[in-house]
């Protein structure tokens, strides 16, 4: 280690780059709450209480599925019921495997046991925290009824050669777009390629509809009916026919929370382009720095950056990524040191905490208390261990800009490999 021309580092016991906390992200405005306060006043005049599937919402999703190019649109109630609706629409056989994500959100794979299906989790392509054709190719058994393919922080996954793998299997792909809204792939936005995509647009996410929601999205009209019925406790949507057709449940969304979701879209465009802008600003600092990487994207891709994941390079540097993050965080940036979200090593995937004491829907010759085999996942769990995330978002400054690069240099300098 030696000594830096920027100080003593903050986690030493130096004097941090920055002293104070970096702004909040603002997510919601005045216009927001314009909007809301619209929904109240006229439900207080005409005395009839808003809804849900009311003109609001059916513009918001209008709009949704004009932004993708057209399609059809449905809001719900979170990311997760988005899942759930669309595994739903497949109407799968219990039993059926579904390909899963290596790295995602718990309820990215939960819905798939929750309809009576088996999670398998294909390993990380090894640039990213997203899976690749390689990785579901080697996942596939005769057992495999479907493939869930998620874009996460905001960076695509290799769409076409994985839409070319699962149409050779003849297997549908719902495309989990939770945390790349605005991200592009071959020019287009992700949600285009799967045979159904979903959404969250709970209050972390580029779009919010409010603390929670989401959306499902597809241009197959048959699908689109199917995961509309499930989302509203099955409801005859789409078909003649009297009384409820399926079991469902009450994932509605409402006229309220889309009413904000049709500001927040009208301001995505600006949100993705701004953190876009930020980063490549932020690539140039680390063009200097070798021990630290931007993400690498898959081919004609553009990510939206939920957060700006990097990956710290071993071989160049004296310390891990552990401790150049917390390092990182004691000057001052706002970093997250692990995104610890492999959902087969959480305690429920493990030891099959589902339907009572069944372990279903996993095969029944197993014990009690015995897990599935645990999936070998090394590109994941490597990229766990190397790759850090820094809390980009649109409202950043100059200031924070220029906090983050002096940051990077002084903690890079101090680490560099001898």
């Amino acid at each position: 280690m030696s000594p830096s021309a920027h100080g003593k580092l903050a986690i030493n016991g130096g004097t941090p780059v920055r002293e104070g906390p970096f702004p909040p992200r603002r997510l919601f405005t005045a216009e927001e709450k314009a909007a809301a306060m619209e929904v109240f006043d006229e439900a207080i005049e005409t005395g009839a209480a808003f809804g849900y599937a009311g003109p609001r919402e059916q513009a918001f999703e209008k709009e949704f599925a004009e932004l993708l190019g057209g399609g059809l649109a449905k809001a719900v109630n979170s990311g997760t019921s988005a899942v759930l609706s669309a595994v739903a629409a497949l109407e799968l056989e219990p039993g059926s495997e579904v390909i899963v994500p290596p790295i995602t959100d718990p309820g990215g794979i939960m819905p798939v046991a929750m309809m009576n299906c088996i999670p398998v989790p294909a390993d990380g392509n090894g640039l990213s925290f997203n899976t690749g054709p390689e990785q579901v190719a080697a996942a596939l058994t005769d057992r495999t009824r479907a493939i869930i393919v998620a874009h996460i922080m905001g960076e695509p996954a290799d769409m076409a050669p994985l839409m070319a793998l699962a149409r050779e299997r003849n297997l549908p792909v719902i495309e989990d777009c939770a945390q790349a809204h605005g991200a592009t792939y071959r020019g287009r936005l992700v949600g285009n390629f799967g045979d159904i995509a979903v959404f969250s647009t709970m209050s972390g996410k580029h779009l919010a509809t409010g603390a929670q929601g989401g959306v499902v999205f597809t241009r197959d009209e048959e699908l689109f009916w199917k995961a509309r019925r499930f989302m509203d406790r099955g409801k005859p949507y789409g078909l003649e026919a009297a009384g409820n057709v399926r079991l469902g449940l009450n994932l509605n969304s409402n006229d309220l929370a889309t009413a904000i979701g049709r500001v927040q879209l009208r301001r995505l465009p600006w949100v993705v382009r701004r953190r876009q802008e930020l980063v490549a600003q932020i690539g140039e600092v680390l063009a200097e720095l070798p021990g630290v990487d931007l993400p690498q994207l898959v081919g004609q891709a553009e990510a939206s950056y939920w957060f700006l994941r990097l990956r710290t390079r071993s071989e160049r540097l004296s310390v891990d990524k552990e401790i150049f993050g917390e390092a990182l965080q004691a000057e001052g940036v706002p970093v997250a040191v692990w995104y610890g979200h492999i959902p087969c090593e959480h305690p429920w995937f493990r030891h099959r905490r589902t339907y009572g004491r069944s372990g279903y829907p996993w095969p029944r010759e197993l014990a009690d208390d015995e897990a599935p085999a645990d999936p070998d996942l090394p590109n994941a769990r490597a990229a766990i261990g190397s790759d850090f995330l820094i809390s980009v978002h649109e409202n950043w400054s100059d200031r924070e800009l220029a906090d983050t690069a002096a940051a990077l240099r002084k903690v890079h300098e101090a680490y560099a490999a001898p």
